[in-house]
């Protein structure tokens, strides 16, 4: 129960961490488990829209995923292009704004406007889904700040960077829950996390669903948010 001192959830996000490790104990390869990823993520973000959260945020693929096995990423990617060609079919049917947080142009020409496409044609819908690909947040950083360098801006305050973020248009973020058991954030949302909750579960994503959600969320209106009072 929401109290008069709680404001409501608005802005959650999800550090999708595990899947490599649920494959290996089924004695799978780690694409094996990616697949299973897709799905808790598709399973998570139809409760988020059944809970009526105002924007969503997943970290899919970071800058320094690259480095993983070329076998691994390119399954990964197979992974996304599937994705976004079901989105594109479904389109008129999804009830999210698609944002893409991170660098495009590491991706090739088709990816490239297949994401521009679903963030265009979305661009009028009021709840926010932001999927984080090729996405580093210090390395959000350094293009919020050379984007604001570059608009000649001399004198830059909290709200001229917090705008020239990937995250412009989302709400404040309330809370990140991942999954996996690791306890740090990875370069995820730095600028953003700053007054976030933090809830971290041993659940490997796969295994993640509406129940552990729904916990998570119970946990976070036990705590009271100070941002930095009493």
């Amino acid at each position: 129960m929401v109290t008069a001192e709680q404001a409501p959830l608005r802005h959650v996000a999800f550090i999708m961490d595990g899947n490599g490790r649920w494959a290996k104990k089924r004695g799978m390869p780690r694409e094996y488990g990616h697949r299973f990823g897709v799905k808790a993520f598709q399973d998570i973000l139809s409760h988020c829209d059944r809970l009526g959260l105002e924007a969503v945020t997943f970290y899919a693929f970071s800058t320094e995923n690259w480095k993983r096995p070329k076998k691994e990423v390119d399954a990964i990617m197979k992974l996304m292009d599937r994705y976004l060609a079901e989105c594109e079919k479904k389109i008129d049917e999804y009830r999210f704004r698609i944002c893409f947080l991170g660098d495009k142009a590491a991706f090739d020409e088709k990816r490239r406007s297949r994401m521009e496409r679903l963030e265009q044609h979305t661009l009028d819908r009021q709840r926010i889904l932001n999927i984080a690909l090729n996405y580093g947040g210090r390395d959000e950083l350094v293009h919020a700040f050379r984007q604001l360098s570059e608009a000649g801006l001399k004198q830059i305050t909290e709200s001229d960077i917090a705008g020239a973020l990937y995250t412009a248009a989302s709400p404040e973020l309330d809370l990140i829950i991942r999954t996996g058991g690791d306890l740090r954030i990875s370069n995820f949302l730095l600028w953003q996390a700053a007054y976030a909750e933090l809830y971290f579960t041993d659940v490997l994503w796969p295994d993640f669903g509406k129940e552990q959600l729904d916990a998570a969320i119970a946990e976070f209106y036990t705590r009271k948010r100070r941002f930095g009072g009493v």
